[in-house]
């Protein structure tokens, strides 16, 4: 005998995604705003201010990629079961990529499942990792190998508290915009060229051309099965940066800016891009600071860390690359020895 469970509906997950000044939230239940010590001193009182709810809870963990891991998410789910929330609770991930990342996974766990909200407070957390509800965090075998796909209820993108973001992390966010640009828009690309980041309302545009491309991308494949990939671009080279370092030498921007270069240089050898085009997108990052170049000590351990990326299945890796500056290629058909010869060229 063959039953069926017919699960055929309509799951509309829509939300709004506000940019300016921090709208007031309100919540007819319990709170908990997950945030970090730094995020918490300079911010906290802000935030707070504009959040009517029943009970409102913090829990604060350590801040730092090296701490994104399932040891965090368990300490995040243990406060919440203290704080007694239910179903109809919220979660407020209140901070930069890896509060996001974590505050989204560990509210797609709890219950199975509650909502949240994301309010960044970085560059790159703004203008890419808080849309889309990618969430996740890493183990010893790579980035965001473990997680799900758990959309926000809104998403708060206030540029105001940017004022107190480091320069290093300034130039993180600026090379995801750059990602966004040399995938998908020629013209924002040129205007990047035109304008300095650092000056006037540059940013709030640059801001808002970013999450609007970024939201556009999602609509069309929320799960990542095409086109949404192509946002992994200096993702591939980067992630693998990121583990060979322990997530402490480089923010997670300056890892994807290394491998962008990295995937510039395969794309050129293939024929992708041009000369004059690569060196237009190095120019761009160092105008913002962001360390291009890393020492691979082993081509061959560096080359099968690729297998263990979301986007590659069984024995063949998944390539992000830029066909020019606008477009994009996503490709399996890369030639090995080609590869490794990149990557050759990143050694001592």
């Amino acid at each position: 005998m063959t039953l069926s469970i017919n699960l055929n509906r309509i799951i509309d997950d829509s939300y709004p995604i506000h940019i300016g000044a921090l709208k007031t939230i309100k919540w007819d239940g319990k709170v908990a705003i997950l945030t970090n010590p730094k995020i918490a001193g300079l911010h906290l009182h802000t935030l707070l201010s504009n959040i009517q709810a029943k009970e409102v809870y913090i829990i604060t963990v350590a801040d730092g990629e090296q701490y994104k891991n399932l040891q965090t998410i368990e300490f995040i789910l243990d406060r919440m079961f203290d704080h007694r929330l239910n179903r109809k609770s919220l979660l407020v991930a209140f901070g930069g990529g890896v509060i996001g990342d974590m505050g989204g996974f560990a509210s797609s766990l709890y219950n199975r499942g509650i909502d949240f909200i994301q309010i960044p407070t970085t560059l790159l957390s703004q203008v890419d990792a808080s849309v889309g509800g990618k969430t996740g965090v890493n183990n010893r075998f790579g980035k965001n190998l473990i997680g799900a796909f758990h959309q926000p209820r809104a998403v708060h993108i206030d540029p105001s508290f940017l004022t107190t973001l480091p320069a290093r992390e300034f130039g993180a966010g600026v090379a995801e915009i750059v990602k966004m640009a040399v995938t998908f828009n020629a013209s924002f690309f040129e205007w990047l060229e035109a304008n300095d980041l650092r000056e006037g309302e540059n940013l709030a545009v640059a801001i808002s051309k970013a999450v609007e491309t970024k939201a556009r991308v999602v609509e069309e494949d929320e799960k990542e099965q095409g086109l949404r990939a192509a946002l992994n671009y200096g993702h591939t080279f980067g992630h693998v940066i990121e583990n060979e370092t322990h997530y402490e030498t480089y923010l997670h921007g300056e890892s994807v800016a290394i491998g962008m270069i990295m995937a510039n240089n395969l794309a050129c050898e293939m024929g992708l891009m041009s000369v004059i085009e690569m060196k237009r997108v190095r120019a761009l990052l160092e105008r913002y600071n962001l360390p291009l170049s890393y020492e691979i000590k082993d081509v061959e351990k560096f080359y099968q860390a690729f297998f263990l990326d979301k986007k590659s299945a069984d024995s063949s890796i998944t390539f992000i690359l830029p066909r020019g500056i606008g477009a994009v290629e996503i490709t399996d058909a890369v030639d090995t020895n080609m590869v490794k010869s990149i990557l050759r060229r990143f050694q001592k």
